[in-house]
């Protein structure tokens, strides 16, 4: 066959963009994202007694955990709205967050067999990780939204026109995590002690976030501190639109916006980067 019969259906190059996503590429593999979706949804619950009744147990019991030992034993302000509520709401967009930023920090060494083996396009990886994790929310934000009728026929809640904002706070928040998670992938990658640097880093993370208070129960200087972290805009902004309450203005969204795309954006270079070479080093 002559050079110009030859019609090659996939092209790999090592050379690309470092900015380039390959969203048209991840399109094509649309029904991969699907079944590793699959798979996860099912390897979470297999063998499992209660199976998907986990998805409401855990936002559950935290839940009754932090109204016993914040909300009673350390009394921390929750603005006026229900302390069941504010810390289910809290709950529910963390367990997002952390789910998505813990499962994508993974992708290099925790799949380094199937990326030696079969060529994708590596983003498909973080990218069905987020999507898994965002039925898992789905689950757990009816949830969410069981109690807030129960509060809201009860007088207790004030919604307001913010709760439209509700779908672009979960972009944000995924976006977030899949900016983080690519660059800890990256990272760990060579330095696999970061893995457990992270775990922690999680858990620490969640304190200087509002998840368990307000931002008006900190200092003036900490609350000025606590502007510049992307996740404090997103969730004063739900609570603000779901409860009613909260030290919200629309300026702090701008800012947790700017900040997440930035991250994004480093976190696409250097996932980009790695890509190319991890398997010499994983």
């Amino acid at each position: 066959m002559s050079e110009n019969q030859q019609q090659w259906t996939e092209t790999i190059e090592s050379s690309h963009s470092l900015f380039d996503l390959k969203l048209a590429e991840v399109w094509r593999y649309k029904d991969l994202v699907y079944m590793f979706v699959k798979r996860d949804f099912i390897s979470s619950f297999k063998q499992t007694v209660l199976g998907p009744v986990w998805f409401f147990i855990n936002p559950i019991f935290t839940t009754a955990v932090y109204l016993i030992v914040f909300g009673n034993i350390a009394n921390l302000s929750t603005d006026g709205a229900p302390k069941i509520l504010f810390y289910l709401a809290g709950v529910t967009l963390w367990n997002y967050f952390s789910a998505c930023l813990t499962g994508t920090s993974n992708v290099f060494t925790g799949n380094a067999a199937i990326f030696g083996k079969v060529y994708f396009p590596r983003l498909v990886m973080p990218l069905s990780i987020v999507i898994s994790n965002l039925m898992r929310f789905g689950v757990q934000m009816l949830l969410f939204i069981g109690a807030f009728l129960y509060f809201y026929f009860k007088g207790e809640v004030h919604p307001n026109i913010w709760i439209l904002a509700t779908p672009f706070l979960i972009v944000l928040m995924a976006a977030f995590a899949l900016g983080m998670g690519m660059i800890f992938s990256s990272l760990t990658t060579k330095y696999r002690d970061i893995q457990m640097l992270l775990s922690f880093g999680v858990s620490l993370f969640m304190y200087v976030t509002p998840v368990i208070y307000p931002l008006s129960a900190l200092p003036e200087k900490l609350r000025t501190i606590a502007y510049y972290n992307p996740l404090s805009g997103i969730f004063e902004c739900f609570k603000y639109a779901w409860l009613g309450v909260g030290d919200f203005s629309a300026w702090m969204l701008v800012i947790s916006t700017v900040i997440i795309f930035i991250l994004l954006a480093i976190g696409t270079v250097v996932f980009n980067k790695v890509e190319k070479s991890f398997m010499d080093t994983v």
